[in-house]
């Protein structure tokens, strides 16, 4: 699989489960916590891939523009990884503060993931050939795989 298409793949699960989260009652605390879960494991898995072997490859093939770019997804992930989840996971699943932190963090990955699609992934057609991007897909799907193991 390509890098985009892995990227596109994640894009579209982590989604998936945020837009499941977000339909769970203050009731669901169970479903909350195992939906909370999968959301931790696949965006660690996401963004390690992303930041480790999909940006640095972009970052080098691009110019300025792509800099910027570069830069700008890694605040995006700092935003909701480090300030956003990990509130998250400390907020009891069966609390309004939950579902307003879950909202928040649905909305920022969705911006991202819409932006990332919209301008870099387009921009990497162009900067990289169909054999690089085959490449860095294939480093990316190992890659993940150690990630989602390490987390047991």
């Amino acid at each position: 699989m390509d890098a985009i298409k892995l990227l596109k793949t994640d894009h579209k699960l982590v989604k998936d489960l945020l837009a499941q989260l977000e339909e769970t009652s203050e009731r669901a605390t169970k479903k909350r916590a195992t939906l909370l879960h999968e959301i931790q494991v696949n965006l660690k898995a996401h963004t390690t891939i992303e930041e480790e072997i999909f940006y640095p490859a972009f970052k080098e093939a691009g110019r300025k523009a792509e800099a910027k770019m570069y830069f700008e997804a890694l605040e995006e992930h700092r935003a909701a990884e480090d300030l956003v989840l990990p509130d998250l996971l400390d907020t009891d699943p069966g609390s309004v503060e939950f579902s307003g932190r879950a909202k928040v963090l649905k909305e920022l990955i969705e911006h991202h993931a819409d932006e990332e699609e919209k301008e870099m992934f387009k921009d990497a057609k162009q900067l990289l050939s169909k054999e690089e991007l085959a490449e860095l897909g294939a480093q990316m799907e190992a890659r993940k795989a150690e990630v989602i193991a390490s987390f047991g």
